[in-house]
């Protein structure tokens, strides 16, 4: 590509990110992981150029969509996936005329405690129920993503629907916050047993880049390390939710400084992404409760 084709790409690319991230935080459930989706799209793409793709932003997301299935499926290479629907497989599709609507509200009232139950699907349903009922992509665009016809495309989302409204890992919303306040005052009480109560023994604490330039490693493993770090601290932060889900924000001087994004699994804090780009945290949906 020359100089200015390759500025124009990189412009174009540069609107979609947010988007592409959106996408791939959804599917893939960790802040880092995500990043390293958007930056395989980004790499896929500069090597491609956009030279003959009509719908840029389309092409992105399938992309996307597909590094995020590989890497999905990457995780699971030793297990034993649920059995898929061959591609001439019948799909049988019996929906009400509310069920968009009542889909929609599924997935926006999930919100991220999707993270705890789409562990529980195969990468490919997972997939196609991210891209159709929190992105509302068409079947036909997510068939040749996931390796199958539109019907079959269909099928891998609606098992997936069924699982998601019948599933007991949902959180509840006040345990949630029970648990984010339990970690919230053993933190700036410097008790460190509480702490370990509240975190799962394989906790992983991640930080974005900007958080990286203040001091912070760029990932931590484990309840001890993880507890060691929040111990005697998060004076200044103060519970909240993000898109719905468990979230801890800290405010200096009256200004959002970085958020904690939650996931909770079984009762305890499995992982925790530290947002501190101030343009990253724009782009978040964040609810400050009380305290």
């Amino acid at each position: 590509m020359t100089v200015n084709q390759r500025d124009r790409v990189t412009e174009e690319f540069e609107s979609r990110r947010d988007h592409l991230h959106a996408v791939a935080y959804r599917v893939l459930g960790s802040w880092s992981e995500a990043d390293d989706a958007v930056q395989e799209a980004w790499l896929r793409l500069s090597r491609a150029g956009a030279d003959g793709v009509e719908n840029l932003g389309g092409w992105l997301t399938t992309v996307v969509a597909r590094v995020c299935l590989d890497m999905l499926r990457s995780r699971r290479s030793r297990r034993e996936d649920p059995l898929e629907p061959a591609e001439g497989d019948p799909v049988p599709v019996h929906r009400a005329a509310g069920d968009a609507e009542e889909e929609a509200m599924l997935a926006d009232s999930v919100g991220m405690a999707l993270l705890v139950v789409l562990d529980r699907l195969s990468p490919a349903e997972r997939v196609a129920f991210v891209l159709h009922d929190l992105f509302d992509l068409p079947f036909e665009q997510i068939a040749p993503i996931v390796g199958r016809n539109a019907a079959a495309a269909r099928q891998l989302a609606s098992r997936a629907r069924r699982r998601v409204r019948g599933s007991a890992a949902v959180p509840d919303r006040t345990r949630q916050r029970e648990l984010v306040d339990a970690f919230l005052a053993a933190s700036r009480a410097g008790d460190f047993q509480a702490l370990l109560s509240v975190l799962d023994p394989e906790v992983v604490f991640r930080v974005d880049a900007a958080a990286a330039r203040m001091g912070s490693v760029s990932e931590t493993r484990g309840a001890h390390a993880v507890a060691e770090l929040f111990n005697g601290r998060a004076q200044a932060a103060r519970p909240a939710r993000v898109d719905g889900a468990p979230a801890i924000a800290v405010v200096l001087g009256g200004q959002l400084r970085i958020v904690l994004l939650l996931a909770i699994e079984d009762g305890r804090i499995r992982e925790i992404a530290a947002i501190a780009d101030p343009a990253s945290i724009a782009d978040l949906d964040v609810t400050l409760l009380d305290a």
